[in-house]
């Protein structure tokens, strides 16, 4: 079985995928993780993020062994993966590692922005998460100042939600693969959510699937 989770930063896919995998005993991966993996390692070799070349060489050599979550889930990393995943040639660099992990035996549960629509259009269960912006920026603003990144003012808050429309528009608007919502997912606006009764409503469409 393979379940195919998108939508926007924040909405709640990451942590709703982690779960499902959890249940239903399957490899979950962050697509996310892969691009920020490619930004990372553009910023800390001090390549443009915008030299294609360079990112789609180093999407070609990624080995989704080396990633390294915790250092991946800084503000930095985000804006750079969500740079060069605007890059046609990357994109198409990493789509046969997550179709490979996706069609692994017994299945496997992603999250990302192209799962349902690019990666795997032919997953059994396919969800769109999504939020409002501000409460995406709540949720993101939160998870900063817990990891001491920004400080807790009104204005650190002001320039999270400037940077989560900056990237819905960046995620929306790129000509390769953007965002969408599959024509046969099930939109769950988390927005008035909590994590357990997101949960309930993912199984549920996950279960209704299945059947």
């Amino acid at each position: 079985m393979i379940v195919a989770i998108d939508g926007p930063a924040a909405s709640g896919k990451g942590t709703l995928a982690k779960r499902l995998a959890a249940h239903y005993g399957l490899p979950h991966l962050d697509t996310g993780l892969i691009y920020r993996g490619v930004g990372r390692i553009m910023v800390d070799r001090g390549f443009p993020l915008d030299n294609v070349e360079i990112a789609t060489t180093i999407a070609e050599n990624l080995d989704l062994a080396d990633l390294d979550p915790e250092r991946l889930r800084t503000k930095d990393a985000g804006e750079a993966a969500s740079v060069v995943a605007a890059h046609g040639p990357v994109r198409k660099a990493l789509i046969d590692l997550q179709r490979a992990f996706a069609t692994q035996a017994g299945g496997a549960v992603l999250d990302g922005r192209d799962i349902g629509t690019v990666i795997a259009p032919d997953a059994e269960a396919k969800l769109f998460i999504t939020a409002s912006a501000e409460e995406r920026a709540r949720r993101r603003f939160r998870e900063l100042v817990g990891r001491g990144e920004i400080t807790d003012t009104p204005a650190g808050f002001a320039d999270v939600l400037a940077d989560i429309l900056k990237r819905d528009a960046r995620d929306s608007g790129r000509a390769a693969a953007p965002l969408l919502v599959a024509a046969d997912a099930v939109t769950i606006d988390t927005t008035a959510l909590g994590i357990e009764e997101a949960f309930a409503a993912a199984l549920a469409v996950v279960e209704a699937r299945r059947r």
